[in-house]
């Protein structure tokens, strides 16, 4: 996808992904992001394998059927959302450590409060992307 200044969201995407970070809680929860360039269209749940309460897996049976049903749209899996629900959403080591270059990646944070930022990793850092509520 390229590094992108903006990502356009439709606020009831954002809604659902607060949603279900408040339902995980206090795991993770994960999923991955559909859509084209800098925009995203859905968001699809994924089940989150790892076994810390603090991490975020998908599942790969997940991740391949986002992958078949975004093609079938003309669409493409374009990044990844996971919560954190005990801090901000600010990237942790081990979200570095997990990270690749062409993904976008939307952390939802629970405290203080909910918000949701977005991120992509450029030159081995995560570098913030602006939200565009549409």
């Amino acid at each position: 996808m390229g590094a992108a200044p903006e990502v356009e969201i439709a606020g009831a995407l954002l809604d659902t992904l607060v949603r279900r970070a408040r339902e995980a809680a206090p795991r993770e929860c994960c999923g991955l992001l559909i859509g084209t360039g800098p925009r995203v269209a859905s968001v699809v749940a994924a089940r989150n394998v790892a076994t810390a309460d603090s991490r975020y897996e998908v599942a790969p049976e997940d991740h391949f059927a986002a992958l078949r049903a975004a093609r079938a749209e003309g669409l493409a899996v374009i990044g990844a959302y996971h919560s954190h629900p005990s801090s901000a959403p600010v990237p942790s080591p081990t979200d570095l450590a997990d990270a690749v270059a062409e993904f976008l990646y939307l952390i939802v944070g629970l405290v203080p409060a909910a918000e949701v930022r977005a991120w992509h990793l450029v030159d081995g850092n995560f570098v913030p992307v602006g939200l565009v509520r549409t």
